[in-house]
């Protein structure tokens, strides 16, 4: 089978939409090598973990020759057809144009459709060729995979869109994260990046819709002993963070990160004493997925998906909740016992995630669009 994959977050991302395409991909050539894929792109990032990508076997990157603006959307479809692609996933809100009139079955994951249900975070020109583009591509496309029931619920609802027609498949998070580090690995990065013996952990872009601030407003209620640090690249938000710290005093205790190397990102999660998410809305959340993986207590927000992600023995809170976040905090760090159980119960929850399964689930979804 020849399949083809919209490669430009494979290409040109580092993290988020980025790791999930290159995770995906390579899965999929290692649990099915019999198969080619065929990454598109009409331009490639120079970095470590991309580099690495494309020296995997049975990935094969295609770069056009005069890849214009509008390839992606319009051109690729020449060299589709020309290497004979039996299937073409777009792995983020869109496909082609003119997919449909082509022998080529499509398939397109939708993350989520948080531009329409947070419009407010969004720039209006972008909402809207988000809107036309993800709409497009869900009526166009023979299957829809969806991230999470919540987004198969919001397609639905908001796009108008039969349910027979979307496919729910979670996602996992690279094979990294599924390993313990030795010692010695761990002590090398808590020296590194001068990590603090007892640390909070969060893991994100620093925007508003991810609600660093709420865990800022926590900390003043948390034990002194503990730190939190953020691993995220800063927007305009953090502005406002910032002045939550300042009218609290907490510099001491809050530290960020930018730039991590992936390679030492697991070992940060399982240095730290509890992960927290309180994100006001996901299509998923991979980061709670990456630190039940490394064995981290996960408390997350309530009202999206991350009770999908999370599982019934991670805890959650509603996302203006101050008092409820840091009583929840407490009630880990105070607790051995529990501690413990939200451990392992953590990660047998999480092995539903595990790239084998979801995996040959895509492959299942890739053979019934054919037949």
């Amino acid at each position: 089978m020849k399949i083809g994959f919209d490669g430009k977050r494979a290409a040109n991302n580092l993290t988020g939409l980025g790791n999930y395409s290159r995770s995906l991909i390579e899965a999929l050539a290692n649990q099915f090598p019999q198969n080619q894929y065929l990454v598109y792109t009409p331009k490639v990032k120079s970095a470590k973990q991309i580099d690495n990508f494309f020296t995997k076997e049975h990935i094969k990157l295609k770069v056009p020759q005069n890849g214009t603006i509008l390839w992606r959307s319009l051109n690729i479809l020449k060299d589709l057809v020309k290497d004979e692609v039996q299937i073409f996933h777009g792995l983020s809100h869109e496909i082609p144009f003119a997919i449909e009139h082509t022998r080529i079955k499509s398939i397109v994951t939708m993350h989520d459709l948080i531009f329409l249900r947070f419009p407010q975070y969004y720039k209006f020109i972008d909402r809207k060729l988000y809107e036309w583009k993800s709409k497009s591509a869900c009526k166009r496309a023979d299957k829809i995979i969806a991230i999470s029931e919540k987004t198969k619920s919001d397609i639905i609802e908001l796009y108008g869109v039969q349910p027979d027609k979307i496919k729910v498949i979670y996602q996992s998070c690279d094979d990294i994260f599924k390993n313990p580090f030795e010692d010695s690995t761990l002590k090398r990065i808590s020296l590194t990046y001068k990590l603090p013996e007892k640390f909070i952990l969060n893991v994100g872009t620093i925007e508003e819709r991810k609600n660093l601030r709420l865990i800022v407003s926590a900390l003043k209620n948390v034990d002194e002993e503990y730190k939190l640090v953020v691993i995220g690249k800063k927007t305009s938000y953090f502005k406002s963070v910032e002045k939550e710290i300042e009218i609290l005093g907490l510099y001491h205790r809050v530290i960020f990160l930018e730039n991590i190397p992936f390679a030492d990102l697991p070992g940060i999660y399982q240095l730290a004493k509890v992960f927290v998410y309180p994100s006001f809305y996901e299509g998923f959340g991979i980061p709670i997925i990456e630190a039940l993986y490394s064995g981290v207590p996960t408390i997350a927000a309530t009202g999206s998906c991350l009770e999908e992600a999370g599982g019934p023995h991670s805890l959650y809170v509603n996302p203006t909740d101050v008092t409820g976040l840091a009583s929840l905090i407490n009630q880990i760090l105070k607790s051995d016992s529990l501690q413990k159980e939200m451990k392992t119960k953590g990660l047998e929850f999480v092995q539903k995630f595990n790239s084998p399964v979801v995996t040959q689930q895509l492959m299942d979804c890739y053979k019934n669009v054919l037949d």
